[in-house]
């Protein structure tokens, strides 16, 4: 794991096409702007787990039900 450090207005670049701005700090809480291709997507990782579940419980009903889900 790399650990940056950034002050606000800062910004780190992830490859040659991620941006990620230090947009404000307020107390524990920091928000980030990201600026990525839409091909690259951008989740928090709550998000990201609950996409990942509903998609493997719509995989499995439509296993059970003997229709093909369409790949993505």
């Amino acid at each position: 794991m790399l650990v940056l450090t950034r002050r606000l207005g800062e910004e780190i670049v992830i490859g040659d096409n991620v941006h990620v701005l230090v947009l404000s700090i307020q107390g524990e809480k920091v928000r980030l702007g990201i600026v990525a291709p839409p091909s690259i997507p951008v989740d928090r990782q709550e998000v990201r787990e609950r996409r990942l579940a509903d998609r493997a419980r719509e995989e499995a009903a439509a296993a059970s039900a003997g229709m093909p889900f369409p790949q993505a």
